[in-house]
């Protein structure tokens, strides 16, 4: 087992003043079967030709059978043997499920946005006294209490993990979570709070929640330390790159240590609803040959045509430059956010495509195959 690293952290924006979170890691050929027939024509003197000659085809079709199903067979454990590019290596999904739950208790929860921003969103943590061994990019799931409409239980939710592997407390104990407060108007002009939502958010220290999981291997790190990761977020789908991020750059591993290039673009309505700033900020400094941070704040700045700067439009800027990107088989894009980010990305990448005589869509089908594209939008 290898030894604990520690590194200690500014704790996020809008938690307890003066905590500071320490983060620490533990290290945590086909076979080949062929077919002969020499030595089994041997039983057929004796006999007629003809019924010989019969017996004789029947042997080769069989030798043909065998071989055909052994080369199946060869095929088959080739592909279970694939290697994932991603850090997929012992991961475990659905420990718990929703109706055996897991029981943790809400450590520390705080809202991490101005009070000005357009919504409210909360940083949470919960203890998990690791029975629930997740990756970064992983989901768990929420039971929310009580009934819905029709007087069953509610359904669980699914949100991305916002902390590493080890936890924001370094001890592989405990899970975070980015939730947004989801209220609305409906067609009847009635207030509608997002059950799940306002639950956690109004969440106390001390109380007890129902979690499910983990889920999900989409969104699972590249192996590659040397590999290019490029992370596409608006609003809370910064929450798998946040476990990211402090894999690459807050913490201290013996089995891994990135030395590629991380690019974050983070789109949100206004610089007071920048989550996690001062975290990406204090990385891109430093480590600046390694991280990359562009943000897009949609209502308060503008490209160069006076359009408003979603994370797309920021994207635009280095388009030649993502492209060449795209071209290499280490780099990995990762999305997560509002699904409409997707056109707008690709409305980007079509020209540049067709201008080196390709289709953008083909192209982005291979990249998803070699597990290089990787999307969770809604």
């Amino acid at each position: 087992m290898a030894a604990l690293a520690h590194a200690a952290v500014p704790c996020t924006s809008g938690l307890t003043s003066g905590t500071v979170f320490s983060s620490s890691s533990r290290s945590i050929a086909p076979q080949r079967v062929g077919f002969s027939a020499s030595g089994l024509f041997s039983s057929v003197e004796g006999l007629s030709a003809k019924n010989g000659a019969a017996i004789v085809h029947r042997l080769r079709d069989v030798a043909v059978v065998a071989q055909t199903v052994s080369t199946g067979e060869v095929a088959a454990k080739a592909k279970e043997a694939k290697v994932s590019k991603k850090n997929e290596h012992g991961v475990v999904t659905n420990v718990f499920k929703p109706k055996t739950p897991y029981e943790g208790i809400c450590l520390t929860i705080g809202k991490i946005v101005g009070d000005d921003a357009p919504g409210e969103t909360y940083h949470m943590v919960f203890s998990t006294e690791g029975k629930i061994p997740y990756r970064e990019g992983q989901s768990i799931g929420i039971l929310p209490p009580g009934l819905d409409d029709k007087g069953k239980p509610h359904k669980l939710r699914l949100y991305s993990i916002a902390s590493s592997a080890p936890g924001d407390f370094g001890d592989y104990k405990t899970v975070s979570l980015c939730v947004k407060r989801l209220v609305y108007t409906n067609d009847k002009g009635e207030e509608v709070k997002g059950v799940c939502s306002n639950y956690l958010c109004d969440l106390k220290a001390g109380e007890k929640v129902l979690m499910t999981g983990p889920v999900g291997k989409e969104m699972l790190m590249p192996v590659d330390e040397e590999a290019t990761v490029i992370m596409l977020a608006t609003g809370t789908g910064i929450a798998p790159f946040r476990g990211f991020l402090w894999r690459m750059f807050f913490e201290k591993h013996e089995d891994y240590k990135f030395k590629g290039l991380a690019w974050l673009f983070l789109g949100v309505p206004t610089s007071s609803s920048l989550l996690y700033r001062e975290e990406f900020e204090k990385m891109a400094e430093d480590f600046p040959n390694n991280f990359r941070l562009d943000f897009a704040v949609s209502r308060e700045q503008n490209n160069a045509k006076g359009e408003k700067m979603y994370i797309q439009t920021r994207m635009a800027e280095y388009a030649e430059e993502l492209w060449q990107l795209l071209q290499k088989d280490n780099t990995f894009v990762y999305m997560c956010g509002l699904k409409g980010m997707e056109k707008g990305i690709d409305d980007i990448m079509v020209s540049l495509a067709e201008r080196d005589g390709k289709d953008w869509f083909e192209y982005k089908k291979a990249l998803k195959r070699g597990e290089q594209w990787n999307v969770e939008v809604y």
